[in-house]
């Protein structure tokens, strides 16, 4: 049992990394220090972030004695390796989706931190806004009945004009996919936690809207392959990877369903939205207004507020906040973040026994399958089924 503080190193400097420092120090953690993608732009993070270290590299950050856990919050292709280091390094890590842009890799990291003892985590984090851990006790307490119809969409307009770019538009960084990989892994991973149901067959249509980008790509990393075969068109940026995706899908319990992803979608900033029809009722979650759920049937709708008296265990202990003062999407990094660390002082079962389990790499290298999935239909156009 680890009794002093934990010692957290965060690798990666933007948004997310922000998230992450953030909810490390509300679960009392240690923050020692961060790297960004050169020594001079990780000393000024870590100026930035109040923090007395950076370190040169990310490699050096996940395999040095500084930090008993690794925050990996780096462009997608790095994931693999600086998780694979910090595993082989004995460090218990949290690291961004996607876990990695292959199966094979997802796969090999799984059955590397099995093999280690050591707690490996990813953030999907949707999973700790109360109201979805509401939503999930009433699906599995049989509120909604036999599951017929999961649908829903998750949408966002941060690249839906030909000036954005970004890091993860180029494949060498973020990996085959963009959007799905990106969003449509965080709303499949929560349907299908909140369901029980896992998506066993899909067809797909993926679409590159804007085939030319001429933004200078804001958080850009600027590693050894940065930039490398990202061609140029005209003075733009060629894009590969897509920015919208509809999947039809089919559960393996019987179930079908719909999702539209998309990072192109005017006016909607994070709207991760699902619907959840059964026979004798159906469930909606929103997540840009997750503070109630919709639940509907023939009888009368009613829409069921946050308040830990009425709620059910999972989602009353996640309610950390009274009723009336909003929770939001850095609250949940938290109690991730906190059942993580807790996990990793075994001060409790939180995440290895008990539902909701904090999402683990195997929760990840589901997702990295999906993706693969979706990628491998749309091009052939046709049916696939999922691996489980």
């Amino acid at each position: 049992m680890i009794e002093a503080p934990l010692r957290v190193a965060i690798a990666g400097a933007g948004m997310v990394a922000r998230l992450h420092l953030d909810a490390a120090r509300r679960a009392g953690a240690r923050v020692v220090g961060v790297c960004a993608s050169t020594p001079e732009r990780g000393k000024a993070a870590a100026e930035r972030f109040g923090l007395e270290r950076s370190f040169d590299s990310a490699e050096e950050l996940v395999t040095g004695d500084a930090a008993d856990v690794v925050h990996i919050c780096t462009p997608n292709a790095s994931h693999f390796r600086l998780a694979e280091l910090a595993l082989r390094a004995g460090k218990h890590v949290v690291c961004e989706k996607p876990l990695a842009t292959t199966g094979g890799e997802a796969d090999a990291l799984v059955e590397l931190a099995r093999g280690s003892g050591l707690i490996a985590a990813v953030p999907f984090v949707y999973r700790y806004h109360p109201m979805a851990a509401e939503a999930r006790a009433r699906v599995h307490g049989g509120f909604v009945g036999d599951v017929r119809l999961i649908h829903g969409h998750y949408l966002q307009d941060w690249l839906s004009e030909p000036g954005d770019n970004n890091w993860r538009v180029d494949p060498r960084q973020g990996g085959a996919s963009r959007a799905f990989a990106d969003i449509g892994s965080h709303w499949c991973d929560l349907v299908e936690w909140i369901s029980g149901h896992r998506i066993s067959a899909l067809i797909a249509e993926a679409q590159t809207v804007l085939p030319v980008r001429y933004g200078s790509g804001r958080e850009t990393f600027t590693g050894p392959d940065a930039g490398a075969g990202h061609g140029e068109a005209g003075g733009g940026t060629e894009v590969t990877t897509e920015d919208a995706v509809q999947v039809l899908f089919r559960t393996d319990r019987g179930a079908s369903g719909t999702l539209t992803v998309s990072q192109v979608s005017p006016g909607r900033k994070n709207r991760l939205w699902l619907e959840i029809d059964g026979a004798g009722a159906s469930l909606a979650f929103d997540q840009e207004n997750p503070e109630s759920l919709f639940a509907g049937s023939r009888a009368g709708n009613a829409r069921l507020l946050r308040d830990s008296a009425l709620l059910s265990p999972e989602a009353a202990r996640l309610s950390v906040l009274p009723p009336g003062h909003p929770m939001g999407y850095a609250d949940c990094f938290a109690g991730f973040v906190a059942d993580v660390y807790a996990a990793i002082r075994a001060e409790s079962s939180t995440g290895q026994d008990s539902a909701p389990a904090f999402p683990t790499f195997g929760d990840a290298a589901r997702t990295v399958r999906l993706t693969e999935a979706v990628l491998r239909s749309a091009r052939s156009r046709s049916w696939i089924e999922v691996p489980r």
